[in-house]
């Protein structure tokens, strides 16, 4: 799963430098079998945002990408898309996905988080709740999207995301990204087609590893 993750971000455009950031040697061990570069990272780390800031303080790159492990499906074109909505704005310190709702079950879902941006394409709000609330049954519905956890930042706000207040919205939805908002900086948020598809349990990898093989028999 790690080396599909790692072999779909190297064919990103925009992408320079593909770092598998680790503190457990097996999958150190296991990336070295694909030859992927690693860093050894601290095991204290509250958050995959925090092991991406340690990277980060050992590298010159401006613009770092958080991408997670357990996406083996993940589209080099999200991934560039989410980097290019960060570049083309040189005031937003942080990017994401999102990708429109199509099952109406998922609207409901707290372990789907929802998002509503703003005219810019700036994120207003997280949530695990629905959102936008439609108060009038039967009125004219609105867009739902979901939020696709892949993060892009500039190199300064990573750095420094992990001293930045804990807001009430973030301990009440316990949403990361929240803290951002909280302290008044955008997050730029990018539509995307692609549909997330992380691997959280054994019947998660036999789904994820059908849909691959009807991928590869349509190449």
């Amino acid at each position: 799963m790690l080396q599909h993750v790692w072999e779909r971000a190297s064919q990103a455009r925009y992408l320079t430098s593909v770092i598998v950031a680790t503190d457990d040697e097996r999958i150190r061990d296991a990336a070295a079998g694909f030859h992927a570069r690693v860093m050894m990272t601290r095991s204290d780390h509250a958050s995959g945002t925090d092991r991406a800031a340690e990277v980060a303080s050992a590298s010159e790159a401006q613009v770092i990408v958080n991408i997670q492990g357990d996406e083996p499906l993940i589209d080099p074109a999200a991934i560039d898309a989410a980097v290019l909505g960060l570049l083309n704005d040189d005031d937003v310190p942080m990017g994401t996905l999102k990708k429109r709702i199509e099952r109406e079950t998922e609207i409901a879902d707290p372990n789907l988080v929802k998002v509503v941006t703003d005219a810019h394409d700036n994120a207003i709000y997280f949530s695990r709740s629905p959102i936008p609330y439609l108060r009038e049954a039967g009125g004219e519905s609105a867009a739902y999207y979901k939020h696709i956890g892949l993060y892009v930042y500039r190199r300064d706000f990573l750095l420094n995301y992990s001293d930045l207040p804990v807001g009430p919205l973030e301990k009440a939805e316990k949403l990361e990204q929240l803290r951002a908002l909280e302290n008044g900086h955008k997050i730029r948020v990018v539509e995307t087609e692609y549909e997330s598809l992380g691997v959280d349990t054994p019947e998660d990898w036999g789904r994820v590893s059908a849909l691959y093989e009807q991928i590869m028999a349509k190449i």
